[in-house]
């Protein structure tokens, strides 16, 4: 992991709070259709279409316009960008017929269902963001080519769909602020980034499947053991479970299944961390870390706990 990336990650994910952020009661009551005239002040980037012998603005901001109804966007066949976030959209069918599409914020409106499959024929989007709508399951989403799937601030209760034939591509998965208490179900092993912060997850299922994973973010759930870390997840790096309810050392022995790649670890506002010793339990457990709790291990904290393992070793009590 680069410094850059591991510094991104451990800003706990920035913005966690915003989730529920959504758009005030009396603009709701201001709704709006979309209009021709909203649409040409708000396209932009021209390119050549796809038989280079024409041209034609390919990128539609349609942010923050009360709207409801986005019907006639579906003649813009061109579009490869468009964000309609913070509106008042319950249906993406005219979505449908924009073939090109490679990136798609819905962000703040109230779409509750993804009935008709909006985004099958859409074989090129690669990033998509859903946050802060009213999804309570992925029933009808399909995503052949995405690599970046954002569905934080819902009310998902359950994954069921989240299998690997409709997500193939898929890298990052943002699932935080929803009303998830399983990580199970989640099918896909070329996933590399997972941020399940905020729901009310009591048990790890299924991250056996998540061979590829580097970054896992689970702060403020309701786990109270690391049971079901799997010594298939050979790459993970970055383990967050800050604010969970993680009482004892015991809870965190499944630590070893992941310590050859596990460089970060993010483990404070747990009861466990009352205990004086728990940095040299961890660092046991872990002896490869570099980080814990956004603090460096430091070369003292390292030699501490390779000679207590040499101890454990010396009195068979420790099983490598």
């Amino acid at each position: 992991m680069s410094d850059m990336d591991e510094d991104a990650v451990l800003s706990d994910i920035d913005g966690e709070e915003e989730l529920h952020q959504g758009v005030g009661e009396d603009e709701k009551e201001q709704v709006c259709l979309l209009t021709q005239e909203a649409i040409s002040q708000g396209l932009s980037l021209l390119c050549q279409t796809g038989n280079g012998l024409g041209h034609a603005f390919v990128k539609l901001d349609l942010k923050d316009r009360r709207l409801n109804d986005i019907a006639a966007i579906s003649n813009y066949i061109h579009l490869r960008f468009l964000d309609v976030s913070n509106n008042h959209l319950t249906d993406l069918s005219p979505v449908a017929s924009l073939t090109q599409l490679l990136w798609l914020k819905v962000d703040n409106n109230a779409v509750a269902c993804f009935k008709g499959q909006p985004f099958a024929q859409l074989t090129y989007l690669q990033w998509l963001s859903m946050a802060v709508n009213r999804l309570t399951d992925l029933d009808g989403l399909v995503g052949p080519a995405l690599e970046s799937l954002n569905l934080s601030g819902n009310g998902i209760q359950r994954v069921n769909g989240l299998q690997s034939g409709y997500f193939a591509n898929l890298v990052t998965l943002e699932l935080r602020g929803n009303n998830l208490e399983t990580t199970d179900s989640i099918n896909l092993p070329n996933l590399q980034r997972l941020y399940l912060a905020q729901n009310a997850i009591k048990h790890l299922e299924g991250l056996g499947k998540l061979e590829r994973l580097t970054t896992l973010h689970l702060r403020d759930n309701l786990l109270d053991t690391l049971d079901g870390l799997s010594p298939n997840m050979k790459c993970l790096q970055y383990l967050n479970v800050r604010g969970n309810a993680i009482i004892n050392e015991s809870a965190l022995r499944c630590l070893g299944l992941v310590s050859k790649s596990l460089r970060a670890l993010v483990i404070s506002d747990n009861p466990v961390v009352e205990t004086t010793d728990y940095r040299l339990t961890v660092l046991i457990l872990l002896p490869q870390l570099e980080r814990l709790d956004k603090d460096p291990v430091s070369p003292e904290e390292r030699t501490e706990a390779k000679e207590r393992i040499k101890e454990l070793k010396e009195e068979e009590i420790y099983d490598p």
